[in-house]
């Protein structure tokens, strides 16, 4: 599966630069395949792993406010894997039909 998230606490001022550092360390630690970008950070794996680190990174996210928002996105497919970057090149395979 993958799931894209975003964890930022609030109540915490006007940066979050910290607080996203601490759950992108817990994702990075994780193993998992992963890619974080401006808005989100996407993960692969298993139900169980993959839940485990978005719990784990929101808890990270927690200790620097006294409230956390979590925005949450996935693409359950059983018997898929390698999507992360699969479903972005089946795209470009496209584009590039086209140009």
């Amino acid at each position: 599966m993958l799931v894209a998230f975003s964890v930022a606490p609030l109540g915490a001022g006007e940066s979050v630069s910290e607080a996203v550092a601490d759950a992108v360390r817990i994702v990075r630690g994780s193993g998992l395949p992963h890619r974080t970008d401006a808005m989100f950070t996407t993960l692969e794996g298993e139900w169980d792993e993959v839940m485990d680190v978005v719990r784990r990174a929101t808890e990270a996210v927690g200790r620097h406010g006294h409230r956390v928002s979590l925005v949450l996105k996935a693409d359950i497919r059983p018997g898929w894997t390698g999507e992360l970057d699969a479903k972005v090149e089946r795209v470009e395979r496209v584009l590039r039909r086209e140009g």
